[in-house]
């Protein structure tokens, strides 16, 4: 009976030490690194970007897929996902549209703010992207 319960007791034994083996013991002079950057933009919301940029800048090709790619994360660089989503926002709510129907959208100092800092990121994206 001894014999039925070793190969449970050594699996349990082997799971231990290699878990153990793992993890290794934080030294208490040693500063951890920081985190890695990591972008709260949605992966829909950056593919829909590249796409949209793919086909104003003659269609999917390697360089333009590439440069566009490139061109989303230096706006991440700049701008939050908030603040990008609520300046696309009011750039499309605001385009096309004259007189009193747009003015919620095109005059207010935020609706201003936002969309010139939107402006600015795309344009130092391409610069630095070499999108043409």
């Amino acid at each position: 009976m001894k014999i039925n319960h070793i190969p449970a007791i050594f699996g349990l034994a082997l799971v231990t030490l290699i878990s153990g083996c793992a993890m290794e013991a934080e030294k208490p002079d040693e500063q951890a690194e920081p985190a890695p950057f990591v972008s709260d933009y949605p992966t829909r919301d950056r593919v829909e970007y590249v796409l949209n940029c793919v086909a104003q800048h003659g269609g999917l090709t390697y360089i333009t897929q590439y440069a566009c790619g490139c061109k989303i994360d230096k706006i991440a660089e700049k701008l939050s996902f908030v603040e990008y989503e609520a300046a696309k926002t009011f750039t499309y709510l605001s385009k096309g549209q004259t007189g009193d129907a747009a003015t919620a959208m095109r005059d207010p100092a935020q609706s201003k703010d936002l969309r010139k800092r939107l402006k600015d990121a795309e344009q130092s994206a391409e610069k630095n992207c070499f999108v043409k």
